[in-house]
């Protein structure tokens, strides 16, 4: 494997493109042999992000050039490598996952999921520029899981586990005013999916909020428990598995709110509107007496999202 340089020279008085290269080339994981001289293997897309760079710097009064070579011998490509040891980062993460899962019976459970997402995003921004599976990743990941696992238990102890099912395409005429039921103090895929049933399935749904997911009629239609009659299904949360059985799924605006929903419940790629609806979430469910009014203030918040989306 070779390896690419980046050798450039910044303006001193130009301290905004200073600041702005370097958070770009630390994004990159660089490895950096010296002030103005970075490395990175030598592979397609870092030549591309060398070159934006160099264009930057160019484009800005700097000086900027773009250098291949190969390793001159085991030793010198070793000392590069080395440069990209991500094991101490990879401690420190793991050290502040432990201290997480200490410290998560003290905490709500908004913090606590807004934690976990933030650990999720520290280990993936070490993953993605781990270019040697440094040592420590594999803990890093298990004690990534153990703090998914503890706040599953603390707060979603009846959180639904995936199934491996295929999803039939439904009628909704055949699932009118009928009653659902899932588990009471509603979070997130629950609201949203509750919400879904009675804006685009069911408008004259009746609900009932369980305290046991065993607490459900057999005439009751179950959602996001296990054994319910819609839960998750793959990677897919019950709302994403509704809107695909009952054809909801070409529809712009609900793809966006899914996005949010996804993002939330199992996790994955960020959305920008993802910490705002939990913020109006975890507020509007200290102000409701019980379910059915969070329910009615969180579809005040759920359509204005769906409109806005639909708009776009």
């Amino acid at each position: 494997m070779g390896w690419i340089f980046l050798v450039s020279s910044i303006p001193g008085q130009n301290g905004a493109l200073r600041i702005r290269s370097w958070r770009a080339l630390r994004a990159l994981g660089v490895g950096s042999l010296r002030d103005g001289v970075y490395a990175l293997p030598d592979r397609p897309e870092f030549r591309e992000a060398f070159a934006a760079q160099q264009r930057d710097i160019v484009d800005s009064g700097g000086t900027a050039y773009i250098l291949g070579a190969p390793p001159q011998s085991e030793g010198e490509d070793a000392a590069l490598r080395s440069l990209f040891d991500r094991a101490e980062q990879y401690a420190s993460f793991v050290a502040d996952a432990d201290a997480f899962v200490s410290a998560i019976g003290k905490m709500g459970e908004a913090d606590a999921r807004r934690r976990l997402r933030q650990l999720s995003r520290e280990y993936s921004a070490i993953e993605s520029i781990d270019f040697f599976d440094s040592p420590g990743r594999d803990r890093a990941q298990v004690a990534l899981n153990s703090s998914n696992n503890a706040v599953v238990a603390t707060f979603s102890p009846d959180e639904p586990s995936a199934i491996a099912a295929s999803i039939e395409r439904l009628d909704e005429a055949n699932y009118r005013k009928r009653v659902w039921a899932t588990r009471r103090r509603l979070w997130v895929d629950r609201v949203a999916s509750a919400w879904l049933i009675r804006r685009f399935i069911d408008p004259a749904s009746g609900f009932m909020w369980l305290a046991e997911p065993r607490d459900c009629p057999p005439d009751a239609l179950g959602f996001d428990f296990d054994g319910a009659t819609f839960t998750h299904v793959g990677d897919l949360t019950t709302f994403e598995v509704l809107q695909v059985a009952f054809g909801l799924d070409k529809d712009a605006g609900l793809a966006r709110v899914a996005t949010i929903v996804h993002c939330l419940d199992v996790g994955g790629a960020a959305v920008p509107e993802a910490a705002g609806f939990e913020a109006l979430l975890s507020g509007a469910r200290e102000r409701s007496q019980d379910d059915d009014e969070l329910l009615s203030r969180m579809s005040d918040v759920l359509d204005s999202l769906y409109e806005a989306f639909r708009g776009q």
